[in-house]
């Protein structure tokens, strides 16, 4: 697969993971996870919908990672690849979402 059409791949996997909450794991770290409902709920809307991607924050256009603020606190939130078999972690292709599990993290900036 070319380099811009597996960018592309990698990034609308993500965006759908980011947005949907679909196709992955996502985890709230303990800061993000201890903030008032309302706080936190701003922070996953804000997640869900961002999209001021950049070659600036998003070098690679895989839309993996970005930093934002939302109410005062800065976030980070990044996807990471696994295999989805344990046994193969040399085996796996962020382009298949058959092979590959997303775990994106939201987090306080600080705890990053």
């Amino acid at each position: 697969m070319p380099g811009a059409t597996r960018r592309a791949t990698i990034a609308r996997l993500n965006d759908h993971l980011r947005f949907t909450g679909e196709g992955g794991w996502t985890y709230l770290s303990r800061g993000v996870a201890a903030l008032p409902i309302v706080t936190k709920e701003a922070v996953i809307r804000a997640v869900r919908h961002f999209a001021e991607f950049t070659p600036d924050n998003d070098p690679h256009g895989e839309h993996d990672c970005a930093v934002l603020t939302v109410e005062g606190h800065r976030i980070v939130w990044k996807i990471d690849y696994h295999a989805r078999n344990d046994d193969r972690q040399d085996a796996f292709d962020p382009t298949d979402p058959t092979v590959t599990k997303r775990v994106m993290t939201i987090m306080l900036a600080e705890e990053y």
